[in-house]
């Protein structure tokens, strides 16, 4: 799904970022990640490359873990919840999406 975004170049013509922005979702059940430790998931993502930018979400509360996307191959995004709480945390299954905006 496409996302108009419209600016304008350093010519004057207008540009729109976001026409070619890219997404993908998946299943994921990370289960319980202990304090220090990491989960990740691929999600295969037609047309994304390296250095493209990725926004990432998930469907459930991530109880205060940070969720991390980016474009690890040609057509993967690998998004990583990362746990520094103190203490284990077991999140419930629910659905991870990714926006793959191109960087040009």
């Amino acid at each position: 799904m496409a996302i108009p975004m419209y600016g304008q170049n350093k010519d004057g013509t207008n540009i729109d970022q976001l026409a070619n922005a890219l997404s993908g979702s998946k299943a994921w059940d990370p289960g319980s990640i202990g304090d220090g430790n990491e989960e990740a998931l691929e999600i295969t993502v037609t047309g994304a490359a390296l250095g493209d930018f990725v926004l990432s979400s998930f469907s459930v509360d991530v109880a205060d873990l940070v969720l991390r996307g980016a474009v690890t191959a040609a057509n993967t995004v690998t998004l990583v919840l990362a746990n520094n709480t103190g203490g284990g945390i077991d999140l419930a299954a629910g659905t991870a999406y990714c926006l793959v905006i191109k960087k040009s």
